[in-house]
């Protein structure tokens, strides 16, 4: 999403309705650390076959902390 709609009435409103897990959500998805990482992540697993979903929690509860 556009960092132009991030402040947007609509935008807002969406995310004052969301539970704590989705806010964090929304925040890691806009955080360029977390993009970066994320990508590079992905690659990792692509091409050692690793366990993904464990790769991934962890690189999520990093950001988290």
């Amino acid at each position: 999403m556009p960092t132009q709609y991030w402040r947007s009435p609509e935008t807002i409103e969406r995310l004052n309705r969301l539970e704590r897990p989705g806010f964090a959500l929304e925040f890691l998805r806009r955080n360029a650390d977390y993009r970066s990482d994320f990508a590079r992540t992905q690659r990792q697993v692509a091409r050692t076959g690793a366990d993904p979903e464990t790769i991934r929690t962890s690189i999520t509860v990093a950001f988290l902390i």
